[in-house]
């Protein structure tokens, strides 16, 4: 039987350098985040990191710094969704993956839009107990950062298929275990802010790892 001129067939294709400059924002944002977050808590008084949340840092005369890098890694996170969907398109995880990963992208723009409270002696002059109750800011500040690690997390649960799918059985493997330690981090939050940086940052740079994984695979093509 012969194919009508409307057949199409999937091939495979390089991801074309529009789509790898794309991806490449997600790559970038979590060495971005951390990093400048680590600076400013090495350099700006009072900051304590067994203390004090990096989200913290968008507080006081040089907390525009923090919240411009919180917008920026949400740009480039989102411009990075934008190329997994492109990269994954036809694919497993081609559909929820990358709106997860958006989702997450979201929530640093809120972030960077609603202030964290300040506490714990950050900034300087702050009560040094943490803040017994949360402001408006500091609720929807913390309520986007959840739900945006939240959807993180089941990103890398649909990639973990994807990989499987591929034979990657390390990536697949490691995709399910993150989430649990970044969970983890999160819930150990109340003993230790510390495991909070710790999970969040393993989160951000495991979106770094899997993006630049799916830079160096073939995406679907039509002819």
């Amino acid at each position: 039987m012969s194919q009508t001129p409307s057949a199409v067939v999937a091939v495979s294709a390089p991801v074309l350098p529009a789509t790898r400059a794309l991806l490449a924002g997600a790559v970038l944002a979590g060495p971005l985040f951390l990093g400048a977050g680590v600076i400013q808590g090495l350099t700006r008084d009072g900051f304590d990191f067994t203390r004090n949340a990096l989200s913290q840092l968008s507080l006081g005369d040089l907390g525009w710094i923090q919240v411009v890098a919180f917008l920026l890694a949400g740009v480039l996170v989102i411009a990075g969704a934008a190329g997994m969907r492109r990269t994954l398109r036809e694919a497993p995880g081609g559909t929820w993956a990358p709106r997860l990963i958006g989702v997450f992208g979201a929530s640093f723009l809120l972030a960077g839009a609603f202030a964290a409270d300040p506490g714990a002696g950050f900034p300087a002059g702050a009560p040094e107990a943490r803040a017994a109750s949360l402001s408006t800011h500091g609720a929807v500040h913390m309520a986007g950062g959840m739900v945006g690690y939240l959807a993180l997390c089941v990103a890398f649960l649909v990639l973990a298929r994807h990989f499987a799918v591929q034979g990657r059985r390390g990536w697949a493997v490691a995709s399910r275990v993150v989430p649990a330690v970044v969970l983890a981090g999160f819930a150990g939050s109340s003993a230790s802010v510390l495991a909070f940086t710790a999970g969040a940052g393993l989160g951000l740079l495991w979106l770094t790892a899997v993006t630049t994984r799916l830079m160096t695979e073939t995406s679907p093509a039509r002819r």
